[in-house]
């Protein structure tokens, strides 16, 4: 790790938090329109991105690394923006938010069972496949206001993926380097799992941003090759958008 180390990390926090607040929110004003079933996945999505973090910041505290600490306290302001956002979406779309889902309360549950690293791994499965799940929605609705909202939020998690790798990549430098490999590949498996979770619960909603099942698994599983790379390169910071 460089020099710097997580202080890089707080400064494009930092520069991001600046330049929203510089664009200001969507224009909640247009309104948004979509299919039931869309509705539904959004809902449900909003509901994982909504919490305090607080688990996740007292494990980073307790690394003793005051600028990693700093960087995912900012993180986590992120992912409670991209709740906000989905809440204002939802509004606008005059659609109540969720109270809970049985997913999300699952996986924070065994989030909490755990040490920073496997945190960390189980957050990934969460990241990666939120990144092609915004892609889809993004791309896939003819909502301007949906389409927006899901751009803002899939462009904050291309930067939440690379930050994390650099810690997981600095976690596993601690193993055994031939431990190192195989807990990247058992850590497909859960994401596997995790995937076709997703795809079965958000099946329509799916179909109706032109992303079948099956495609919806392949693409998430062909992402994670990059993500594997990154956690094992020699530099976690040679990311490229590209490869998500």
């Amino acid at each position: 790790m460089r020099a710097d180390g997580f202080a890089k990390w707080t400064r494009r926090f930092e520069d991001e938090r600046e330049r929203r607040h510089a664009q200001g929110d969507p224009d909640w004003a247009r309104g948004a329109r979509l299919h039931p079933a869309v509705w539904a996945s959004v809902q449900r999505f909003q509901v994982g991105e909504d919490g305090d973090g607080a688990n996740l910041v007292g494990k980073a505290d307790r690394t003793g690394d005051a600028d990693y600490a700093q960087a995912v306290r900012l993180f986590v302001a992120e992912e409670q923006n991209h709740a906000r956002l989905l809440a204002g979406l939802l509004a606008a779309g005059g659609m109540p938010t969720l109270t809970g889902h049985w997913s999300d309360t699952a996986f924070v549950r065994l989030r909490r069972l755990m040490g920073l690293r496997l945190e960390l791994l189980v957050l990934m499965i969460a990241e990666v496949v939120a990144l092609r799940y915004y892609r889809a929605l993004r791309d896939g609705v003819r909502d301007p206001l949906t389409s927006e909202v899901a751009g803002r939020i899939l462009s904050d998690e291309q930067r939440h993926v690379p930050f994390h790798c650099e810690r997981l990549h600095a976690s596993l430098a601690q193993l055994p380097r031939p431990v190192r490999r195989p807990v990247m590949t058992l850590w497909r498996l859960p994401l596997l799992a995790a995937s076709l979770v997703v795809a079965a619960d958000h099946g329509p909603a799916l179909r109706r941003l032109g992303v079948g099942r099956l495609r919806f698994v392949a693409d998430v599983m062909a992402s994670s090759a990059a993500v594997v790379s990154a956690v094992l390169a020699p530099r976690p910071d040679a990311w490229s958008n590209a490869d998500l």
